[in-house]
C-alpha cells in the first residue's frame, strides 16, 4: 500500500476503510453482534466505531488472521454451537446489503455454511516461479474457479474445532476444506473486492463516492 497508516486505518469519504467494513453488518438486524478484532494496544480505532449498536472492539488479534478469528471465537462465551458466525475481512469496504442477503439466504438450511466468492471469468496464467520478470509457465483451466470473498459464514462449533486442527489455514473455508466438508460458494459483487494496493483504494473511493 506504501502508506505509514495500517489500511483498515486509510479513509473513504470521511469514514475509514474498517468503519465502512463493519457499517452494513452493523445495519442488518438479524445479526446479533459485530466483533471487531484489534492488536492489542491499537489506538487507532474511531471512537465512533466502539458506540454503536451491538457493536464490540476485542484487542485480541494475532498473528495470523487464523489466530484472530480463533480468538473471536472464543470470545462468543454466550453462543450456542449451532449458532452461525460470519468472518468478514476489514479491508473488504465494498460489501453491500444485497450481497450479504443473499449469503443468509443460500445458507439458511445449509449444515456446514458457505461464503460470497466470484466466478473466475478471465483466462488464468499459471507464472514461472523464477526470475525478474514473470513469464508464463502454463493456461489454468478456469473451469470450476471462483475468487474467494468474505463474509464466510459457518456453524460457530464447526468452525472453531476446524481452525483449531488447521493452523495453517488461509481462510475459513479451507479449515472447513480440511476436515472433509464442502462449503457453499454463493455468488459475491465486484464491488466487494480487497483493498490491498493504492490503485485497490482509488477505486473503492470511486466505488463509495457514488453512493
Amino acid at each position: 500500500m506504501g502508506s505509514d497508516v495500517p489500511k483498515q486505518y486509510l479513509q473513504v469519504g470521511g469514514r475509514t476503510l474498517l468503519e465502512c467494513s463493519v457499517a452494513p453488518l452493523a445495519a442488518a438486524d438479524w445479526i446479533d453482534e459485530v466483533i471487531v478484532v484489534v492488536a492489542p494496544g491499537d489506538a487507532r480505532v474511531p471512537p465512533r466505531l466502539a458506540a454503536l449498536p451491538r457493536v464490540r472492539v476485542l484487542a485480541a488479534g494475532g498473528a495470523t488472521r487464523r489466530d484472530t478469528v480463533l480468538n473471536a471465537l472464543n470470545a462468543l462465551t454466550g453462543a450456542a454451537e449451532d449458532d452461525w458466525v460470519l468472518v468478514h475481512d476489514a479491508a473488504r469496504p465494498g460489501l453491500d446489503a444485497d450481497a450479504l442477503g443473499r449469503l443468509r439466504a443460500a445458507l439458511a438450511d445449509a449444515p456446514v455454511g458457505g461464503l460470497l466468492a466470484l466466478a473466475v471469468v478471465d483466462t488464468v496464467k499459471r507464472a514461472v516461479p523464477d526470475g525478474e520478470r514473470p513469464m508464463v509457465a502454463t493456461t489454468v483451466a478456469r473451469d470450476g474457479m471462483w475468487l474467494a470473498q468474505t463474509p464466510q459464514m459457518f456453524r460457530l462449533g464447526l468452525l472453531r474445532a476446524a481452525l483449531r486442527a488447521h493452523p495453517g489455514a488461509t481462510d475459513e473455508s479451507s479449515a472447513l476444506e480440511a476436515m472433509g466438508h464442502r462449503p457453499l460458494l454463493v455468488p459475491g459483487s465486484l464491488r466487494n473486492f480487497k483493498v490491498t494496493t493504492a490503485d485497490d483504494l482509488a477505486a473503492m473511493r470511486r466505488v463509495l463516492g457514488e453512493e
